[in-house]
């Protein structure tokens, strides 16, 4: 398993999470914009809003601890500022993993087990 693929167990593959809430360790981040379920490459898009001036973050799906449907939540194992520190979500260069991948290397063996 590497950090862009989802934990055991968290069952995300026919789930639609579009619109759920995202919450970082200490607090809620923003909202589920874009999914991508393909093994080797699962992420969320988040929107942000205000909180990082209308940015989008892509989180690779390893660091999701939890679904919780009834309430359309999102948790994932990222601080606040950890999230806020990734690189910014670019559409044009979605494909580029290079980024986000130096920048999420060090989670997946902390974070991704």
């Amino acid at each position: 398993m590497t950090i862009w693929d989802y934990p055991v167990g968290i069952g995300t593959s026919t789930r639609n999470l579009l619109g759920y809430d995202v919450e970082a360790t200490d607090g809620g981040i923003g909202k589920i914009e874009e999914v991508s379920n393909v093994v080797g490459q699962a992420h969320l898009v988040v929107d942000t809003g205000l909180w990082t001036f209308g940015k989008k973050r892509m989180i690779p799906a390893g660091v999701v601890r939890e679904v919780d449907d009834q309430n359309e939540k999102v948790r994932v194992g990222l601080s606040k500022d950890q999230i806020k520190a990734a690189p910014d979500f670019d559409a044009q260069r979605r494909n580029d993993r290079d980024p986000y991948d130096t920048y999420y290397q060090s989670f997946e063996t902390s974070e991704a087990s």
